[in-house]
């Protein structure tokens, strides 16, 4: 258990929101979208409310995207980036 981890957002299989998320509970972008907005809010409050706390987690949230992102590199369910014709 790590303090910006904690156990209980663990279900009895192990898995968290994270790997849920992933499995498929959002699509592509919707995972991408809420790595990136996380790791805005935790940068940019980092200073007025939990220091290097905040920080961490938004190390945490980086560290998870480009996990994400390079299992993924040629998902293209769910990205609109990729949906836009030419």
């Amino acid at each position: 258990m790590s303090k910006l981890r904690p156990d209980y957002y663990h279900g009895a299989d192990g898995k968290d929101l994270f790997d849920r998320f992933e499995a498929g509970m959002m699509s592509r972008d919707e995972v991408v979208g809420f790595y990136k907005g996380n790791i805005i809010k935790y940068v940019v409050r980092h200073e007025g409310k939990n220091g290097v706390e905040d920080l961490g987690k938004a190390k945490i949230y980086i560290e998870r995207l480009a996990e994400f992102e390079e299992a993924n590199k040629n998902d293209k369910r769910g990205s609109i980036r990729d949906n836009t014709s030419d």
